[in-house]
C-alpha cells in the first residue's frame, strides 16, 4: 500500500505537457520553490518538512495574496463564513 493510499488520498494526473489543466497547483508549486525551497541547502528531509510547515503557516496567515484582493487566505475564508 502506498503512502497516498494509507492517507486516503486519490491521485489524479493531468495530461503530459498540459500544466494549464492544473494551473492553481502549478502556480503554488512555483511560488513555494521560488520563495523558500530553492533558497537553502538542506541537510535532511526533516529540515524541509519543518520549513514547509512554517512557510505554509505564513502563506495562509500573513502573506497577502493579490488574487484574493490583498487578503491572506485565512482572512478571505473568515470573510466567506
Amino acid at each position: 500500500m502506498t503512502w497516498t493510499q494509507k492517507q486516503g488520498i486519490r491521485l489524479e494526473y493531468i495530461e503530459p505537457g498540459k500544466p494549464q489543466q492544473n494551473a492553481y497547483i502549478e502556480r503554488f508549486n512555483r511560488t513555494a520553490r521560488y520563495e523558500w525551497l530553492s533558497q537553502y541547502l538542506w541537510d535532511d528531509l526533516e529540515q524541509v518538512r519543518e520549513a514547509a510547515a512554517d512557510w505554509m503557516w505564513i502563506y495562509n496567515h500573513e502573506r497577502p495574496n493579490m488574487a484574493l484582493g490583498g487578503f491572506t487566505p485565512k482572512q478571505r475564508l473568515a470573510m466567506a463564513a
